[in-house]
């Protein structure tokens, strides 16, 4: 039997027993996230005929603070709550938000004028008071979660009532990439200054198509219409997202029909739902790229390159994507995809897998008689994902602690950047833009995470955040990709595919940034 015949064989049993034992944990789930819990009334159920769309994701919201949060499911729910200057359309394009229009005034100032006749779910009218207390927040508060992505803004001139300036302190390329997303949520001056940002949080105001209505934290957030919304009433009642982690029990209730829309449909489950009365499988690439980010402090195993290079090969990137995500991926040796600038070509649908080879490495790094032992942290979401990751890599000389917490205790830790040797996440790409993918990798950013410092690729990308000139620093971002592929801070596995299950009910198209905006989803009567 050859080497892939045998990974296959073996990544087939492991499948099969991964799925049984993912049913059990459906079946007997506790707490409200359950089948059998009371769930809100589905769009074509709520009393008074009113319109209701409910999501189920996997994960809940970090906060109603949307300069404080930093995944992309708070952001997918927030984008209904607070509005941005400028917006991506489904293509990816800026079109208009509170600003009408903008233009750059000169290398450092870009001049916004604002929607007339906007107002809070409080009351309080939209101004450019609001645009500058809002950007300068987040600018200047270094705790806050989503700061790195605006702290080049150095000051926001309110022009008038209906014009604001925003000045950076050097060109950035990236201005209006990062005014439509998540941190950049216009929030109300007045009622924080009066109020405080704790009444805020408890009751937040934005100017979105829908009202706060409630939080249960870890298992539902609830919203309601603004009917004075300036783009014309919305088209549901209500909106909630419930915070179902088991993909068997978001499942279960599609099937049920207490949720119209379940993300992350597991491949196993896609027969099931394509196979039950009015529900469908709706898919669509997205930005997300699972990987394995790597420690390089002095003193930890995979601080050695030869270690990392052997975790790279162990790993048959292709059969965890046929069989785990049941052909819904690509394997790739980079996180810019295709459709984000600076995407390297000749890095996607590439995939490195050699385990004789990986096994050498080890014995050249001095482990031919040891063990070099790592911890894998995960959330439970890609609790599968790190299972078969995990036996491949004790497969071919390693011993693996996995480390499978629940999401919101993974975002605890990925934010104080507690991890041991390797975390495994999901990463997705709001910027549309190389420089997401890796700020993580300057050196100031690195610290304490993976501690990662290539000269080479500081330099790059440094140069880059400043490069007005689009074809020079694609150049310098496809260099940084041929750096990293064999520095290796990271491991890349494959871009994922969005598997979301929806009712009859409703009409989504998903989008390949992972909002839900209510207002894109149609009711079917």
């Amino acid at each position: 039997m050859t080497k892939r015949k045998w990974t296959s064989a073996w990544l087939t049993l492991l499948v099969t027993a991964l799925v049984l034992s993912g049913c059990g944990a459906g079946n007997s789930a506790g707490g409200n996230n359950t089948a059998e819990s009371p769930a809100p009334a589905s769009s074509n159920s709520a009393a008074g005929g009113s319109k209701v769309l409910t999501i189920a994701n996997a994960t809940d919201i970090e906060s109603f603070d949307p300069h404080n949060n930093n995944n992309t499911v708070s952001e997918s729910v927030l984008v209904n709550v607070f509005d941005y200057l400028l917006k991506n359309d489904s293509q990816q394009k800026k079109v208009p938000g509170l600003a009408t229009s903008w233009e750059q005034v000169n290398d450092t100032t870009w001049r916004f004028h604002l929607r007339e006749g906007v107002t809070f779910h409080n009351g309080d009218p939209f101004t450019a008071a609001d645009v500058k207390f809002t950007i300068e927040r987040i600018a200047k508060d270094s705790a806050l979660k989503q700061n790195s992505y605006f702290k080049n803004i150095t000051e926001v001139k309110v022009v008038d009532d209906l014009t604001a300036d925003i000045i950076t302190d050097g060109p950035d390329p990236l201005l209006l990439n990062r005014l439509s997303k998540m941190g950049a949520g216009i929030l109300p001056s007045k009622y924080i200054t009066d109020s405080g940002i704790e009444a805020f949080l408890k009751q937040p105001v934005g100017t979105g198509p829908y009202k706060f209505s409630k939080w249960t934290k870890d298992d539902r957030v609830e919203l309601v219409k603004n009917e004075s919304y300036f783009d014309g009433e919305p088209k549901w009642d209500e909106v909630v997202f419930r915070a179902i982690p088991e993909a068997s029990t978001r499942v279960s209730e599609l099937l049920a029909g207490g949720i119209d829309i379940a993300s992350g449909i597991p491949s196993t489950d896609v027969a099931r739902v394509e196979e039950a009365e009015n529900k469908q499988i709706v898919k669509a690439p997205i930005q997300r790229v699972l990987q394995l980010i790597l420690r390089q402090t002095e003193g930890s195993p995979t601080a050695d390159p030869k270690v990392r290079e052997a975790i790279d090969l162990a790993i048959d990137k292709q059969g965890i994507v046929d069989s785990i995500a049941g052909g819904a991926g690509i394997v790739t040796r980079t996180s810019v995809t295709p459709g984000n600038f600076g995407a390297d070509p000749s890095l996607y649908k590439q995939s490195l897998y050699d385990q004789a080879k990986a096994k050498e490495l080890l014995k050249e790094a001095g482990y031919a008689e040891g063990t070099p032992e790592l911890t894998i942290s995960v959330s439970s979401q890609y609790k599968e994902y790190a299972e078969v990751v995990a036996a491949m890599l004790e497969q071919t000389g390693f011993k693996i602690n996995l480390d499978v917490l629940e999401p919101s205790a993974f975002s605890e830790r990925y934010s104080s950047k507690s991890f041991k040797e390797i975390f495994m996440i999901g990463i997705g790409n709001s910027l549309f833009d190389a420089s997401n993918n890796y700020t993580r990798y300057l050196a100031e950013e690195a610290k304490g995470e993976t501690d990662y410092n290539n000269p080479e690729v500081e330099k790059l990308l440094q140069q880059a955040l400043v490069n007005m000139d689009p074809t020079s620093r694609e150049k310098e971002y496809q260099q940084v990709q041929q750096i990293l592929a064999n520095d290796r801070p990271a491991v890349y596995l494959f871009q994922m595919e969005g598997i979301y299950g929806t009712d009859a009910r409703v009409k989504f198209q998903p989008r390949s940034d992972e909002m839900f905006y209510a207002e894109e989803i149609t009711p079917v009567n």
